[in-house]
């Protein structure tokens, strides 16, 4: 029987940094992974650079039952903190919009760092090891392991840092929320988040056609809106601003796109009919979108003839219907390509400062598991950094 006082389930970006500070009071920890490498989800994010912070970072860029749950974590660690990380392991980086900050290099620099963080510390990490069974002891938990890391252990804390159940390719699964629910703990609903969306044969036919063009819009739904591009591929649409919609968009809801949402198209489309009415009105809109966005909105609105036709109220129509066109998703391409999980473990049940479970001594439940997900734009990784803090440093309090 192998002793340690804390044993952390997931090594991703919010187990790896509980680790970093539950030992660092010279606790013993130990991190196991199903993966055969550390940091998966850092490796492959942000187009292999990881967006690992937004300098804009606060609690209203997160979505949960409780809107408050997150202040505390992120108050305490926030994105300057883990900034100065990087910066104390000479990481090159560079913000590219919206406060996004990239690694110049490579996402597996953010993992080097954790690494080398976690040896500083003395974390042991097994790989390629799975939880077999977690049981409740009056001083503690008995957990067995199987896989490459096979073992009978006991410890005084257990953290629960496996994720939400996006890109299952990659491993991930319920196996937190079942966690949660054998103590006890509430799950809220769980859906696929920052997803492309998809939508039916009578509108997908015309969306294929126009597959990889990209425009920018303000795409809404209900109170929530992003401005930020959309992309329209052969399964519907994609691009920043409608995976940050998907996480407010619910079933049997349309969606509102306004193109050129900075723009005065009314205006534009005045000017134009003044400088050259004898051009068509396709052609028109084909200098302000892109040229098959405005051939297929023309085809399905009817706007045709030459723009020295139109009149003021026609062109006040189609400049609102640019502005404001409302479709129907049917659904989204779910877990497979969401990048989060939206829901999780209940935060009724959890200590915001600590992150642990209010009714189980030494049980903590961090990072995508639990309801707290953020925009696209490096939020979650925040949310993972500050939240494995909150742990960690609780952890190495009552451990040290």
């Amino acid at each position: 029987m192998e002793r340690y006082d804390t044993v952390i389930l997931g090594a991703g970006a919010a187990g790896m940094m509980c680790a970093i500070h539950a030992a660092s009071r010279g606790g013993r920890v130990l991190v196991v992974d199903h993966a055969k490498a550390p940091g998966e989800k850092i490796r492959i994010s942000g187009g292999g650079r990881c967006n690992f912070t937004n300098i804009g970072t606060s609690a209203r860029n997160f979505l949960s039952s409780n809107p408050h749950f997150a202040k505390s974590a992120l108050g305490r660690y926030t994105q300057h903190d883990f900034v100065a990380l990087v910066e104390k392991h000479g990481i090159a980086y560079h913000e590219k919009t919206l406060g996004q900050l990239f690694c110049d290099d490579s996402a597996k620099d953010i993992i080097a760092m954790l690494m080398a963080e976690m040896a500083r510390a003395a974390c042991e990490l097994r790989l390629r090891t799975t939880l077999e069974s977690l049981e409740r002891l009056d001083d503690g938990f008995a957990i067995a392991l199987g896989g490459d890391g096979a073992a009978r252990i006991r410890c005084r804390q257990f953290v629960v840092a496996c994720g939400g159940k996006s890109i299952p390719k990659m491993g991930a699964s319920g196996l937190g929320y079942q966690i949660a629910g054998q103590f006890g703990l509430a799950v809220t609903e769980t859906r696929p988040a920052l997803v492309p969306l998809t939508f039916g044969e009578d509108v997908l036919s015309g969306f294929r056609d126009m597959a990889g063009v990209a425009a920018d819009a303000r795409v809404s739904c209900g109170k929530a809106a992003f401005d930020e591009a959309l992309l329209f591929t052969h399964r519907g649409l994609s691009g920043p601003s409608i995976l940050q919609i998907s996480s407010y968009w619910r079933e049997k809801e349309p969606i509102r796109i306004a193109f050129l949402p900075k723009q005065d198209v009314f205006a534009a489309l005045r000017a134009s009919r003044q400088e050259n009415g004898r051009r068509s009105l396709p052609n028109t809109l084909g200098e302000i979108l892109p040229k098959r966005l405005a051939a297929y909105l023309a085809d399905a609105h009817g706007w045709a003839g030459p723009i020295g036709d139109a009149s003021d109220k026609k062109l006040a129509a189609i400049a609102s219907t640019i502005q404001g066109w409302d479709v129907m998703p049917i659904g989204s391409e779910g877990y497979r390509t969401a990048e989060v999980t939206l829901g999780g473990v209940d935060t009724s049940g959890l200590n915001s400062r600590t992150m642990e479970a209010r009714a189980v001594e030494g049980l903590y439940f961090i990072g995508e598991v639990v309801d707290v997900t953020g925009w696209l734009g490096g939020y979650n990784f925040q949310w993972a950094w500050s939240s494995g803090w909150a742990a960690g440093t609780a952890i190495a309090e009552r451990t040290g």
